[in-house]
């Protein structure tokens, strides 16, 4: 005796998105760090007189925001602050955001000037503005033409 089920394409699509989000879940759980440090996104935009760096940290307070160069090398970090704690009558169900100390180091490929380097904190976003030297900056080149008498 042969029995037959009915097609159920929505079971079965939901079974399937089931499995992507498991397969999901579990490989970008082994991409987090252990150790509670996160690579910090940065944004980097490069116009002839300057870099212009965009990072996001949100929650953060400017005091707990350091930039630093030191041998060519920008490096920015910080400490995101944690989500809310358990109350008595409150259970965690997700946590996605990113907590604790984020970091970022990078090499600029042009000499910039410490001396007129900026950096504004403002509803979240840091930006970082790093003139290059003159020396880095291009150059227009005058051409002359010569006459010749022949």
């Amino acid at each position: 005796m042969t029995t037959m089920i009915r097609w159920n394409p929505v079971r079965d699509m939901m079974a399937m998105q089931n499995a992507v989000d498991r397969m999901f879940d579990d490989n970008w759980r082994a991409v987090r760090p252990s150790n509670g440090t996160y690579s910090l996104p940065l944004d980097v935009y490069e116009n002839d007189a300057s870099y212009v760096i965009v990072a996001t940290l949100p929650g953060v307070g400017a005091d707990n925001i350091q930039v630093n160069w030191h041998d060519d090398v920008l490096t920015i970090s910080a400490e995101l602050p944690q989500g809310a704690p358990e109350g008595e009558n409150q259970r965690t169900h997700m946590i996605e955001r990113a907590a604790g100390k984020v970091s970022r180091s990078l090499r600029l490929s042009r000499p910039i000037n410490t001396e007129g380097v900026e950096a504004v904190y403002e509803n979240g976003v840091l930006t970082l503005t790093l003139p290059k030297t003159p020396e880095a900056q291009p150059k227009m080149i005058p051409v002359r033409t010569t006459i010749s008498a022949n």
